[in-house]
């Protein structure tokens, strides 16, 4: 089975909240969307390219004193229907990839306190992680009204995985420095 590019998806996901430039789209997805899906120009704008051809969007282009001109996109009625098709279908399952596991997997001859070192690496990385994720929702309980109910119930939906993600591995991370200093 061919590989469904899903950025096409989180392209159209934006634009069906807002229009803009291909940097505007990078700057919301950074800003959003980026905790658990990473988009980068140079593939942003070939899509943005091809969804034209398709008819999925629209280009149109602004020209401002001073300034080149942009390129601004905005989703279409087919657009909206190709996003709501994709939406309704299952999630496909990913297959976890984790450096540190392989690494750990394969250290029977590393200095345990090197293991300790990059375990206790990526705790503070989840620590920091969920003091953002922490703040995010703070800030969208504040802005209940100007985010709507059912965004705000969406976005929470998604940020909560990040809260429960990174505290779980904050747990993994202590129990695991746990056994390995046993270990010494």
């Amino acid at each position: 089975m061919a590989k469904v590019n899903k950025t096409k998806y989180a392209l159209l996901g934006v634009l069906s909240i807002m229009s803009g430039s291909g940097y505007d789209i990078k700057k919301f997805c950074d800003s959003s969307i980026s905790h658990f899906w990473n988009e980068n120009y140079g593939h942003i704008y070939p899509v943005l390219q091809k969804m034209e051809k398709e008819e999925l969007i629209t280009k149109k282009v602004e020209q401002s004193q001073g300034r080149p001109s942009k390129n601004v996109y905005s989703i279409t009625k087919k657009g909206r229907e190709e996003l709501r098709k994709w939406l309704m279908l299952p999630a496909e399952q990913e297959p976890l990839r984790s450096e540190l596991l392989l690494k750990i997997f394969w250290s029977k001859n590393i200095p345990v306190q090197n293991i300790i070192e990059k375990v206790s690496r990526i705790k503070s990385e989840c620590e920091f992680h969920l003091k953002h994720y922490r703040e995010v929702e703070n800030y969208l309980k504040q802005n209940r009204e100007k985010i709507g109910d059912n965004n705000l119930s969406l976005w929470l939906i998604t940020l909560n995985f990040g809260i429960n993600d990174s505290e779980g591995k904050i747990k993994w991370c202590e129990d695991t420095i746990e056994i390995l200093k046993s270990m010494e």
